[in-house]
């Protein structure tokens, strides 16, 4: 158990001030935020501004690419369609904090120092990162006045990287855990600060673990958020001797998934 560091929370109204970073997703990410922006306190908890960057921090046509390969023609197809019906329908991360009252504060890159030196200006006590597509260093991980956050949708440090419910799943997992923990300059090894854990079934669907996971990690967000805001979060520290670390998916490892009975959509 390591102890929580000295805080410096804003207190010009009393509430934690947060600002989100994440990646605009219509169809999952956007889950987190849906539940979030409708559940979380509002006389504790102030969200400053959200900053959404594309997926992957990459080109719309290297991310259909990965997919393609992982999800197969017919797969990525039928997610083609749900990615548009979400477009069309005007279902997003952006108009979902501008209906919440919150603002963009957009940037090429959240190491940026110009971008740094805003968060530091708003005097930011956390900072949230929900599948944000960049890895955050040393000054932007340092820019907020009590602590730098993430959530993932893995075991940790069994389930580090990219796609966790993916590899839970495939390796027989009976249940996903949604993990919130600090971040760290190392990828995915800061103090651990909650979890939440999720049924899996023997034969299950990719697109309804994600859904779910997103909506649960939401809910265990706000709890940590207001334990933060009450000066009650234990962090736990991680064992890393045991740490594993998980890639994007490939062909065959999309293979192996189906043949243990599991589904992409």
């Amino acid at each position: 158990m390591t102890e929580p560091p000295e805080t410096t929370r804003s207190e010009a109204n009393g509430r934690l001030r947060i600002l989100f970073v994440t990646e605009n997703d219509p169809l999952y990410v956007v889950r987190f935020f849906e539940t979030f922006f409708a559940e979380y306190p509002r006389d504790e908890l102030e969200i400053c501004a959200i900053t959404i960057d594309n997926a992957f921090h990459e080109p719309l046509t290297k991310t259909a690419r990965r997919l393609w390969r992982v999800y197969g023609p017919v797969g990525f197809v039928r997610l083609g369609f749900k990615y548009l019906g979400a477009k069309l329908g005007g279902r997003s991360i952006g108009g979902l904090a501008r209906k919440a009252g919150v603002k963009e504060m957009p940037t090429d890159s959240v190491n940026d120092p110009a971008y740094v030196q805003k968060v530091r200006d708003m005097e930011v006590d956390v900072i949230v990162s929900v599948a944000a597509p960049e890895i955050f260093r040393k000054d932007i991980l340092e820019s907020a006045k009590m602590r730098c956050i993430n959530i993932h949708s893995g075991r940790l440090p069994k389930y580090r990287g990219m796609m966790p419910t993916f590899w839970q799943l495939l390796h027989g997992e009976k249940q996903a855990t949604v993990t919130v923990h600090e971040m760290a300059v190392k990828l995915d090894a800061g103090d651990v600060l909650g979890t939440a854990d999720f049924d899996l079934k023997e034969r299950d669907c990719l697109d309804r673990v994600i859904v779910e996971t997103k909506r649960l990690g939401a809910k265990l967000m706000i709890d940590v958020l207001r334990q933060i805001a009450s000066g009650t979060d234990q962090p736990r520290t991680l064992d890393m001797s045991k740490k594993e670390y998980f890639s994007f998916p490939k062909k065959p490892d999309a293979k192996a998934f189906r043949k243990r009975g599991h589904r992409m959509l």
